[in-house]
């Protein structure tokens, strides 16, 4: 199956159909008037379908076991057609896009199923998916961010060693149609910290991401830095990345990272590891950039 292990839950649904159409308007009226002889076929086939929702991953290899939160199977009919819809919610990483017209699909072969006795010339069509919602295909791409990414780190700084973790983060941000303009390395020295942030607040960039100096040895002095000019701080951003990280490592509690606005210019510390940068990246993006939305409506409410 496909790896989602670096995805995060988020709200999933989907609504999907499935069409069955009678020869005969006799076979309608004995739905109708409930004189099919092997029972309601609304009920029958709703029960059907619900179980196939939820068994969608043991019957399709590469679907994933999943929660199902919510499901609901209904019908209308009209001329010699029986519409069927099926909606799925999940709170997980993955949608339920297939489970939905699996549902669809296995209802509509109960009504052909129990139909078929009355009418040899049932037919099934159409199954489809009609919307689904949630995840990352949700999320707006932001426009044009001027974007800089900083490594801070004493042995990178003084070429001893290769630096690993600022190229994962700038490929992550390639993943999300961003290009780093900017990628320099420097020491874990407060100081140049302080000053390297304020440099590129001045020359307006938008996503500045420090990488490194986020743990609590000595050295690790990256939002100490930063934390004094920061001038809105966002404390949800590294609750989220925490939070996903503890999911995966115990250690993820230790990391101090912080995050917010210093003037117009949005700046994120990231663990200096590269699994723990790139585990970071996942959790943020590409939902951390829908503060660049809500910040250009508050521009454009206020001209």
């Amino acid at each position: 199956m496909v790896n989602i292990t670096h995805k995060s839950n988020t709200l999933r649904q989907a609504i999907a159909s499935a069409l069955v159409t009678v020869s005969k308007q006799e076979t309608i009226e004995a739905i109708n008037g409930k004189k099919v002889p092997k029972g309601d076929i609304f009920e029958f086939s709703r029960a059907a379908g619900l179980l196939a929702i939820k068994k969608t991953s043991d019957v399709i290899p590469d679907c994933h076991p999943l929660p199902v939160e919510y499901a609901a199977i209904g019908y209308s009919v009209e001329g010699l057609t029986i519409t069927i819809k099926v909606e799925v919610h999940t709170i997980y990483k993955t949608g339920v896009e297939v489970e939905a017209m699996h549902g669809a699909a296995i209802a509509a072969l109960t009504m052909y199923d129990m139909l078929k006795p009355l009418d040899k010339g049932v037919e099934i069509s159409s199954v489809k998916l009609l919307s689904k919602k949630g995840g990352k295909s949700d999320t707006k791409q932001a426009s044009a961010i001027k974007a800089a990414v900083i490594v801070c780190s004493d042995t990178v700084a003084a070429k001893k060693a290769e630096d690993g973790t600022g190229k994962k983060v700038i490929e992550k941000l390639e993943q999300h149609g961003i290009a780093a303009e900017r990628y320099d390395i420097i020491a874990d020295d407060a100081t140049l910290i302080r000053a390297k942030a304020e440099e590129l607040c001045n020359e307006n960039y938008q996503l500045v991401l420090f990488a490194g100096g986020t743990g609590v040895s000595p050295r690790d002095v990256t939002p100490d830095a930063l934390a004094s000019l920061i001038d809105k701080e966002i404390p949800g951003i590294m609750e989220a990345a925490r939070n996903y990280g503890q999911q995966r490592t115990p250690y993820a509690m230790l990391s101090r990272g912080i995050a917010g606005f210093i003037k117009n210019t949005l700046v994120i510390t990231l663990p200096g590891s590269v699994r723990g940068a790139e585990e970071t990246m996942d959790a943020l993006f590409p939902y951390v950039l829908h503060v660049f939305q809500v910040a250009a409506a508050m521009r454009h409410e206020t001209i």
